[in-house]
């Protein structure tokens, strides 16, 4: 199993929204809405890294609204 976190920048203030189709994503196991320099961050679990590279550059970075992403996979 393959755990990452994906921080997410968002281009509208529809925080709620995209926490909402950011969890309906297969591999997400949730998606938390945060204070900082970015907006949320979604929790990744995924059989291999292409898995982890599907779920952030295809489908998230393709919900609407969502403006950038960082990838983070965890090493234990």
């Amino acid at each position: 199993m393959v755990r990452a976190y994906v921080t997410v920048t968002a281009h509208t203030g529809e925080a709620d929204r995209i926490q909402a189709a950011i969890e309906a994503v297969e591999g997400v196991e949730r998606a938390h809405i945060v204070a900082g320099d970015v907006d949320l961050i979604a929790v990744v679990d995924v059989e291999t890294p292409a898995g982890v590279k599907t779920v952030a550059a295809k489908e998230i970075q393709s919900v609407d609204g969502v403006g950038s992403t960082q990838t983070y996979v965890a090493m234990d």
